[in-house]
């Protein structure tokens, strides 16, 4: 069985195998106090930017969690970023695709107000909201033993929106606008070249609609600014399960399930 995960931004740089470890805060307390890690059970630690540390419990003090470091590990950032674009959805069915998205595997998630998203984000609703999806996205991170943290981005109009895609698009990226009048298999779809060793790899963003679709108007601005539209198959899913379902076919096809 795999070790549980811990996420700690703090995990020094300097590092090395036989060193002691502590880890405390919120992650800490989660390992020693929820969980109850005992003396000799393996845990890893991620910063959330690729670095994993493999270690052994040797104590534990309420919150702290003390680690006797076996392996640090650098996992590459990817060569294509792969972005969900998630409309706002009632009934948590925005959270349920963000959470099984992140499992999957993707690298970057952005909450879209769309015209026809039922929740709306203003004010401080709107910070209250992102942190709640940014909950989700840790969670999903140590359930799926990540070591790369997606980053919950500010949520964004359709104007915003568009404006992202011509972006991505003028930076050889591309972006999926998940459709049910499409007609293009999202097999079909063209991928962005690997960018290896590159300091801002290429990105594919795949934007999925609330429950009541996308509007003929957000497709055309979409498409536009550059978008392409892509069907997944001959039934129509839930937002909840589009946006993962989408991110398990362009992660194989990607090269990373292999």
């Amino acid at each position: 069985m795999s070790a549980p995960v811990f996420v700690d931004h703090g995990v020094p740089a300097s590092l090395a195998p036989e060193a002691t470890y502590v880890l405390g805060g919120a992650e800490g307390r989660h390992a020693g106090v929820v969980q109850r890690r005992r003396a000799g059970e393996r845990v890893d630690v991620v910063d959330g930017a690729g670095t994993r540390v493999l270690g052994v419990v040797e104590t534990v003090d309420g919150g702290e969690v003390t680690l006797r470091v076996e392996d640090v590990r650098h996992e590459p950032a990817p060569t294509v970023r792969l972005t969900l674009v998630q409309a706002l959805a009632k009934g948590d069915r925005d959270h349920q695709a963000v959470e099984a998205a992140v499992e999957v595997g993707v690298d970057a998630v952005v909450p879209w107000q769309a015209d026809r998203s039922v929740v709306v984000w203003r004010g401080p609703r709107a910070e209250k909201a992102r942190a709640k999806w940014s909950a989700t996205v840790l969670a999903a991170v140590k359930q799926s033993r990540r070591a790369w943290l997606p980053p919950v981005e500010e949520h964004v109009t359709t104007r915003a929106l568009a404006a992202r895609v011509r972006d991505v698009v003028a930076a050889g990226g591309t972006v999926v606008v998940l459709h049910e009048e499409a007609t293009t298999p999202l097999a079909d779809v063209t991928l962005p070249e690997p960018a290896l060793g590159a300091d801002a790899p290429p990105e594919l963003a795949l934007v999925v609609g609330p429950e009541g679709g996308i509007s003929a108007d957000e497709v055309a601005a979409l498409t536009d600014a550059g978008a392409v539209t892509a069907r997944l198959g001959p039934h129509v899913l839930r937002t909840s399960t589009a946006g993962p379902v989408a991110v398990a076919l362009l992660s194989d096809r990607l090269g990373r399930w292999r």
